[in-house]
């Protein structure tokens, strides 16, 4: 059965701060075996302590691009305000070096780095003055500067504070990076965060409690960091925010170490014991007992490391029992343990994670192209590229395919056969007619004399009438295609590259001449399909070979309308009444004309109308033709002759517009669009004077690029890190 040797460790330190059984000797010995154990398995060269500096490494790796992609073990120190923070921290460096005051001092996010030296290895750093050091420190903001003294970086970190985040007691995500090279500090990576609290005081924003705690979280929320949550001993350990908020990203607590600052503050008669011995809240990782300075001990200049000391011998005195497993330096091995070994178990994640990583930032990077050497070459590459792209989804042969809705080509074809189409079978032959207005045409084209047959002229009139309906459907068509055409520019503006993106004058200029190509086609193409309707309507072939069936029905209609008429000629003597004469035909009984009278004419009650004979004379021209009456037989058979050829002739010009329109916009419009496009962008656009102008890169693109490409190094400088330490020291 194989033992997880890491959460072996960790329950025996549980087990060692819990009950207090084993002494700071049988600590050592463990590790001593652990590191012996598992550095034999692993192979000589196994080195627990070398993690840290990896981890420190990649942490500057990144740093230099000011990512946060990357979720890198460290320590993630939260409390309330003067819970003693900083002086855990400052204990851990030893030196007295992080700004003090009252309300909220650390109002950005301070990452620390402290990484350890060996006396022996002759390390030393000369400051501004040539004056050689032992311990010295840098911040990542003036990277070519080297502080020896801690006073001047205390003062470093509240000039840099203000200068992101004010002077009115506002907090800010940015960090500050500092690191630390001592030969008397344990390597690690800690992580300071604001304070909590509760009501802003003075000038701070009213929501400064949320911005503090959203803060918190986006740092412990990391699951390869470990939460130092710091309480002090003299409030309540129930009431502790620091392991509340602590408890909402880390519920198991295994990833909590508590902190129990200011042991010596505690009431008279009260002691920590119980909370030392983690019987009032269980902690995974342990929790340690510390002492701080006091206000007077900071402003009477106690240095940190005389603090040390009267610390130990506090808990010494105090409690004896718990005094090896307590206190600042216990806090900073066990932190170096912890990280060392919480770093090996995120290790392989890590790794994965940046490898994919540098394969998508790759990808990107080489989506946004290569800066321009040769600019003419570049220009006619986008020019061919774009005009190809533009072709090929007018063909469905394009690299990039919408699957959501028709385009290009596709599109052209749903217009001409499906909307197109569908309209033109939607226009009614007779649409627009009635009985009384073909009847009226029959009438006009006879003239004076009524006709024995049905005018040829009336046809031919009507038929144009109805023909020329459709050419507004048509000249929609060509809207329609012109509009899709349009679209093609933006959907390979989208698709086609990302390097005409990076070019918006190039971009803008494509787009311009393109549209000025399609502008200049319109007219051309709607005059064509104008030509078209026109034709039909310039002669209309009765002998076309479609309508001989209707011409045929025709005549049979003409000799049977002959042969009724001829029956129905009149006797001598007969009066016979002309069909569809109206009043003007009709007499009353007294020979008078039935007709309307005049404005102003007078008419008697009682009496008919008024007639010659009464002196009121009747103008004719007033007379109204009756608009709804009765047919008479002949009159209908001649209307439904005249509509039978009518729809004859009309479906077979349909059928011709329906084929020739599509076939006009297609010569006219697409095809000279798709032809002559490269030669026309070439001609307005390969210009000496206008090559530089247009290959101006944008600025968001050019940093886009930049920050890409920052990336991609830093991700590849993080896997040459991790590789450093041959996997089988590791897994």
């Amino acid at each position: 059965m194989t033992t997880n040797p890491s959460s072996t460790h960790r329950s025996f330190l549980y087990f060692n701060g819990v009950y207090g059984t084993l002494n700071d000797f049988l600590i050592e010995l463990l590790d001593s075996f652990y590191n012996h154990l598992f550095g034999q398995r692993a192979g000589s060269s196994f080195n627990m302590e070398a993690l840290i500096p990896v981890i420190n490494k990649l942490q500057d790796v990144f740093n230099t691009v000011g990512a946060d992609i990357i979720q890198l073990p460290q320590i993630a120190v939260v409390g309330t305000q003067s819970s003693g923070k900083s002086s855990v921290l400052e204990s851990l460096v030893g030196k007295d070096m992080l700004p003090r005051g009252t309300g909220v001092v650390t109002r950005r996010p301070l990452i620390l780095q402290l990484v350890h030296i060996d006396p022996a290895d002759g390390r030393e750093m000369k400051d501004d003055n040539g004056v050689q050091a032992g311990e010295w420190a840098k911040f990542l903001h003036i990277k070519n500067k080297v502080y020896t003294d801690f006073n001047e970086i205390r003062q470093e970190i509240e000039n840099e504070t203000e200068r992101i985040s004010g002077t009115n007691k506002g907090i800010s995500d940015e960090p500050i990076h500092l690191k630390i090279f001592s030969p008397h500090v344990a390597n690690l990576t800690l992580v300071d965060l604001p304070g909590i609290t509760k009501v802003p005081v003075g000038d701070q924003p009213k929501d400064i409690e949320v911005q503090i705690r959203e803060l918190l979280l986006k740092h412990i929320s990391n699951p390869n960091s470990i939460i130092l949550a710091v309480t002090a001993a003299n409030t309540d350990m129930a009431t502790s925010e620091a392991l509340k908020v602590a408890r909402e990203v880390d519920p198991d607590g295994r990833r909590t170490l508590a902190v129990v600052t200011k042991l010596d503050l505690m009431d008279a008669g009260t002691d920590a014991m119980d909370v030392l011995m983690g019987r009032v809240i269980p902690v995974k990782l342990g929790l340690i007992g510390v002492v701080n300075r006091s206000q007077l001990d900071i402003n009477n200049k106690k240095s940190v490391a005389d603090a040390m000391s009267d610390e130990h011998g506090f808990l010494q005195k105090k409690y004896p029992s718990l005094a090896n497993r307590n206190g600042s330096k216990y806090l900073a091995r066990t932190l170096n343990r912890l990280l060392m070994h919480h770093i090996r178990e995120c290790l392989p994640e890590l790794k994965t994670r940046i490898n994919v990583l540098a394969a998508q930032y790759q990808s990107l990077l080489s989506s946004y192209g290569q800066p321009v050497e040769d600019q003419s070459a570049t220009l006619l590459q986008l020019i061919t590229k774009f005009a190809a792209e533009y072709c090929h989804t007018i063909e469905g042969t394009a690299k990039y395919i919408e699957t959501t809705e028709l385009c290009g080509g596709a599109r052209i074809c749903y217009i001409f056969h499906e909307t197109f189409g569908r309209t033109l079978e939607s226009v009614d032959p007779l649409g627009g007619l009635n009985t009384m207005d073909i009847l009226t045409a029959i009438r006009n084209a006879t003239g004076p004399r009524p006709s024995l047959f049905v005018p040829e002229v009336s046809f031919e009139l009507l038929v144009k009438k109805q023909v020329k309906r459709l050419e507004e459907p048509s000249l929609r068509c060509v809207e329609l295609v012109h509009e899709e055409m349009q679209r093609i520019i933006q959907h390979c503006s989208n698709y086609n590259t990302q390097e005409l993106m990076r070019f918006p004058k190039l971009h803008d200029a494509i787009v311009e001449v393109v549209t000025s190509l399609l502008r200049k086609r319109l007219p051309i193409t709607n005059e064509m399909v104008h030509n078209l309707v026109a034709i039909e309507l310039a002669y209309i072939n009765t002998k076309h070979p479609d309508f001989a069936d209707a011409c045929g029905v025709m005549n049979n209609n003409i000799e049977e309308s002959r042969r009724n008429r001829m029956q129905e000629l009149p006797t001598s003597g007969s009066r016979e009444k002309v069909p569809g004469a109206g009043p003007l035909n009709d007499q009353d009984g007294t020979g008078n004309w039935r007709g309307k009278l005049k404005k102003g004419d007078e008419a008697t009650p009682g009496s008919g109308p008024s007639s010659p004979h009464k002196g009121h004379a009747v103008n004719l021209l007033d007379v109204r033709v009756p608009v709804a009456r009765k047919l008479s037989s002949r009159e209908q058979r001649d209307c439904e002759v005249i509509e039978r050829l009518i729809k004859s002739y009309f479906l077979i010009v349909r059928k011709n517009i329906q084929d020739s329109v599509p076939k006009a916009v297609m010569h006219f419009l697409v095809n000279h669009v798709k032809d002559s496009l490269q030669s026309e962008l070439v001609g307005q656009l390969y210009k000496s004077g206008l090559i530089h102008d247009l290959l101006t890169e944008s600025e968001d693109m050019a940093q886009r690029r930049r920050e890409a490409a920052d990336m991609l190094e830093a991700l590849q400088k993080a896997s040459l890190v991790i590789a450093e330490i041959r996997e089988t020291h590791l897994w």
